[in-house]
Order: C-alpha cells, then structure tokens, then sequence
C-alpha cells in the first residue's frame, strides 16, 4: 500500500507542474465599500508593459459617460472619458511602459473613491 502511494504522489508532481499557468502580470484592485461607488482598476500586461482599465461598476442611474482619471505614483497623468459598457462605465489605456513597480490609481469625476494597483515584475 505504502509504494503505491508513493508511487500517485510523484505522479501527481509532474501533472501539477504540466497544468500549471505561465506567470502574468495582469492584476485588478476594487474599492470595497458595502454602500457607495465601487471602482476598480485592471492593469493587463506583462512585466512593466501595461494597458489600465478603469471600471465603475455601479455608477448612478442614468449615467452614460464621466470623466476619469489615470494617476501615477500619485501624480495625474491623463484625464479620458469612459463610457457605458452594460451596467457599468470602463476605460482602457492602451499598452505602454508602465515599468514596475509602480502605483497607478483610477478616479471618476463624480466619485470619492479611487481604486490602485501597484505594477509588478513576473518573470518571461
């Protein structure tokens, strides 16, 4: 009994390490508040090469665009208009060199709340 399970046990090493997904710096940050705006940002990329989106995903009733902004390390970088997509408002930078590291935090115009996620190096 004791080889055979030896035996399933280093079997299953290799299927875990077969199945396993390749490393990624995509990542996503949500305000969590039980009452109010809840936004989020989604940083989709690799390493310091990032497109941001910014979502609100209950914004008021009736709203079909506002506008948000884009900080980095603390600092406004760039104001865009989101748009209504479903129940909820989003914007996408596209990709550029966000490097790592570093802080980017979304805020919409109407809104207290700002969500952040910080960049991250995760290998090739």
């Amino acid at each position: 009994m004791r080889k055979i399970t030896c035996l399933a046990g280093a079997l299953a090493v290799p299927l875990a390490l077969t199945t396993a997904s390749p490393a990624s710096a995509d990542s996503s940050s949500c305000t969590h508040h039980l009452s109010g705006p809840q936004v989020c940002i989604r940083l989709n990329g690799n390493n310091g090469w990032n497109s941001v989106t910014a979502i609100w995903t209950n914004p008021p009733k009736g709203t079909k665009s506002r506008a948000v902004t884009l900080y980095w390390n603390g600092e406004r970088f760039n104001t865009r208009t989101a748009k209504k997509k479903g129940k909820s408002l989003s914007y996408t930078w596209s990709a550029m060199d966000t490097g790592t590291g570093t802080k980017l935090c979304v805020k919409f115009k109407g809104s207290s709340r700002m969500a952040c996620e910080k960049t991250a190096y995760s290998g090739s």
